[in-house]
């Protein structure tokens, strides 16, 4: 996983109008907490940090230049506005070097699948501990062989070396079932529109 320097400002102002002010001037509103430390209240460049959620992912470790300090950081919460699709809002979580974290990994299917095959993915991410400065960008399973009827579960998804599942390990990832033949889709589409009767004409009220 990328490590990510990023400069930050300490806000000293609170409350919508200011949130308002700090977007106004091409900043995001943040909240930098953990570790038992006071929340320090931060404002982020918009297009930087927008920039790194794009190429890196919420995983990306963040080095914040806060003043003559530096601290590492993870993305917890990206609050987005829901009509124009701006960041108004960030929450980070203070990490340390060596320390364990539990992170959402994106997982992704790789390889070809048999012939008359058709794959369906259950789960799009896996929840793991892993250190915090070796996270990985997303983890593979590979539908290549794999039999038609089989199921690859959360405990079938392999990790990198010193990482711990968090998601339960019976939860499905991918089914692997038989595609539907054309006679089938056919018959669906048939029952679709069985049993529908045009109802016949009201002979009272004809002329």
């Amino acid at each position: 996983m990328s490590e990510v320097k990023l400069a930050a400002e300490q806000r000293t102002e609170f409350g919508k109008g200011a949130a308002r002010r700090t977007r106004r001037a091409g900043k995001i509103p943040a909240v930098l907490y953990g570790h038992g430390s006071d929340p320090q209240h931060l404002a982020l460049p918009a297009l930087e940090f927008a920039r790194v959620v794009r190429e890196h992912g919420l995983n990306a470790v963040l080095t914040l230049a806060i003043g003559g300090a530096a601290e590492l950081a993870l993305t917890k919460t990206v609050t987005t506005h829901p009509l124009k699709n701006y960041i108004e809002h960030v929450d980070l979580l203070l990490v340390k070097r060596g320390e364990k974290v539990t992170v959402e990994i994106p997982v992704v299917i790789v390889g070809d699948p048999v012939p008359g095959a058709l794959i369906t993915q259950d789960l799009s991410n896996v929840q793991v501990e892993v250190d915090a400065m070796n996270i990985p960008d997303q983890v593979e399973v590979s539908i290549a062989g794999v039999a038609i009827g089989s199921q690859i579960n959360a405990s079938d998804v392999p990790l990198p070396a010193g990482s711990v599942l968090v998601t339960d390990p019976d939860a499905l990832v991918v089914a692997v079932n038989a595609s539907p033949t054309a006679e089938q889709m056919e018959s669906e589409i048939d029952i679709e529109g069985a049993g529908v009767v045009e109802e016949a004409p009201d002979s009272a009220n004809e002329s």
